[in-house]
Formats: structure tokens, sequence, C-alpha cells
């Protein structure tokens, strides 16, 4: 974790934006991102279903009491203690309990084992990769014919796993501890992709490969899949809590980021890595100028900027040095019509926020240009 004297005093995602997805644990992942400065737009790609309301959580843990599983694998904390506690609503928490006492039980990390054993329950093995692709290769390995194994599954995927026991011979029961549903109130969803097309945000979470699954859906609803995509293949960064969460967009050919541990703080430590060295530096009139999301770092000081201005400064950043013609920059503005006083006006107010007017040169007659330093005129001559 990032200790406070060690961070600028903006946070090291000051004037980034960054899209939440997530309907579990939004909240902590939102603060951990506002802490270290970044603006989060929160748009829940589904929502989950209460363990004591899910009828087929209820069949399988009938069907687990009535026939005992020789193996039961766990797969998340929050998912463990959520079937123990449905159990315990329904009667059956006692008799569930003494079944699964009698199992070998696998617990996919350290959160699930603490879990099984809050329980009163005793795990045989976990793996140190908290990998489910460990777990898989453990059973095959020990052999799995006629074995009956209970998984606790989780809203995510778990690409070939149910398959490959199958295959070994083993009788698989399901444990679906909550399902995933599509969100009630779809607009922030729709707001949250607009702001992808548009590059309003500079990143977008995922914590679950349901949600990326239903965002992409989603975008696909609306007729903007190929826009969305071109979004998060060139400009905002897709990051996701771990390999799994991600499949859903790399079968869509989209490169993610993700944490060596598959957990909300390591994800927000990345991004705080990922998204500040993506950002523009330049060295421009004598000053260190950070081009960010919706802010600007002149010298390390944070200057925030009007959705217009930082169209302009992107415009002009993209050839740092040369002279961008007002047509060009007034292309450039969101929702433009074809005055050359909009340039102007929002020129003027681009120079306002920066605090350094001479940032920005007129040229006049043909247009404006970054007033690059001379030393670096060579090593931009080309960008």
């Amino acid at each position: 974790m990032y200790e406070e004297e060690q961070r600028p005093d903006h946070g090291p995602l000051a004037g980034f934006t960054v899209g939440v997805t997530a309907a579990r644990r939004a909240d902590e992942l939102g603060t951990l991102l506002q802490r270290r400065g970044a603006a989060v737009m929160h748009a829940p790609a589904l929502r989950i279903v209460q363990l004591a309301d899910d009828s087929e959580l209820l069949g399988a843990t009938k069907e687990l009491i009535r026939q005992v599983p020789d193996i039961v694998v766990a797969t998340t904390a929050i998912g463990f203690r959520g079937w123990v506690e449905a159990a315990d609503g329904w009667g059956l928490g006692d008799d569930l309990l003494a079944r699964l006492g009698g199992a070998r039980i696998l617990a996919r990390g350290p959160k699930v084992k603490g879990a099984v054993r809050a329980a009163g329950l005793t795990e045989e093995w976990s793996p140190s990769s908290e990998s489910m692709a460990e777990v898989l290769d453990r059973l095959l390995e020990e052999g799995v014919d006629g074995q009956r194994i209970a998984i606790q599954l989780h809203g995510e995927p778990l690409p070939g796993f149910v398959e490959a026991l199958r295959e070994g011979g083993a009788e698989v029961v399901g444990v679906p501890v909550y399902r995933w549903m599509p969100p009630e109130d779809i607009a922030p969803v729709d707001r949250l992709l607009d702001a992808t097309v548009s590059r309003g945000v500079d990143a977008l979470t995922f914590t679950s490969a349901p949600a990326a699954a239903s965002l992409l859906s989603r975008a696909e609803e609306r007729g903007m899949l190929p826009e969305v995509l071109e979004a998060m293949s060139h400009d905002v960064l897709p990051a996701c809590v771990g390999p799994v969460t991600a499949l859903p967009l790399q079968s869509r050919g989209i490169d993610t980021i993700q944490p060596e541990r598959f957990r909300l703080g390591p994800l927000v430590q990345l991004l705080c890595k990922e998204l500040p060295g993506r950002a523009r530096a330049l060295p421009i009139a004598g000053h260190r100028v950070e081009i960010r999301g919706h802010a600007v770092l002149v010298d390390g000081d944070l200057k925030p900027v009007p959705p217009a201005g930082m169209s302009l400064l992107r415009a002009l950043s993209r050839r740092p040095g040369w002279v961008v013609a007002r047509a060009e920059l007034l292309r450039a503005l969101p929702g433009s019509g074809r005055d050359e006083h909009a340039v102007e006006t929002a020129m003027a107010r681009l120079r306002t926020a920066l605090g350094t007017p001479k940032l920005i040169q007129t040229v006049v007659k043909r247009g404006y240009r970054l007033a690059l330093d001379p030393a670096a005129d060579t090593k931009y001559a080309d960008a």
C-alpha cells in the first residue's frame, strides 16, 4: 500500500477518471481510488441475487446433505460464509456442516481458509498461488474417478474446470452461492459506455468476468461495441483483478493489466503505476507539463482543466511545437460547430486553467502551438 508520506499531496491518480463496474465491494474499490486522487465513475454492470432467495442454492444444499460429497472446493470467502448463513436461515445449517465435516475440503486461498475455519471446519489443502488451475492440477494428479465433488461457484466462469473433472470420472455438483443478474437501472452503465467512447474515462476496472461480459453485451445492444473496443484497445486502460475476470475482454482481442495478487489493493496500486506512466509529459516554456485525463500537472501542481480545454491540449500535444490550425482545433472540440470563435473561447479558458499563459503561443493567422523548449524540438519533431 502507498504510505501517506510517499505520495504527492494530490495523489498518484489525480487528474484521472476511473470507471468501476463492480456491484460487490464497489464502495471499497471506489474509496481506494479516491484516496489516491482519482475521480470515480461507478456503474454496476450487474446485481447479485441474495443467497437466501436463491432456489438453486437451496436445491444444491439439500442434494449434498442427502448424498455426502467426497471433496468440497471452496472458492471465495464471502461465498462460503454466505452459503453457511443461507443454510442456517433454511434450518439446514447443522446438517450441512456435518456433511462438509466428513469431506476433504480444498480452499482456493487464505481468505477462504479463514471462512472455512470460522465455520468450525478444517481445510485439507490450499494452493499458495490462490489459483483454481493449481487446484484442478492437484485433483487430477490424485485421480477423481468415482469421486463426488462439490464446487462452490461464485459468479465467475471456471473455464474447463468442471469439464476436466467430469472427463476424469468425477461426479460434479455445482453450488451457486450467488447469481448475477442485469442491473435494475441500466442508465449508469450507458453513461459509462458513452464516457468510454468519448475518452471521458482513463481506465475501466473489472472485478468479475460477468461484469465485463455484461458491459460488452450492453455495448453491443446499443450498437457501439466497435467504438468501445477501439477505446479500450488504445486510450482507455482495462484493469482486471485477475486472469479469469479478463477472459470476456481477451476473447474480444482486448489486452488488460492485472496485479500479481488478485486483490483490490494490488489492483489500485497497479493503476497508480500504469496511468501516470501513460500520461504525456513535455518540457514547455521552461516547465514540465504532464497531460492527464481531466487535469494537467504543471511542475507537479495539479491544474483541473475543462473538457473543451483538454481536447485542445491533446490536439496540440500530438504535434508538440508545431502550429495547429484553428480549423483542426475546432474539429477536436466536443460538439463543435463551424465558428472558430469557439476555439478562441476554449483556448482562453484553457490558459486560465493552466495558470501559465506562455505555455501556449498564438501564431497570428495560423493557429496555436505549444511553446516546446528548444532543446526538445528535435526529439518531438516527428511525434
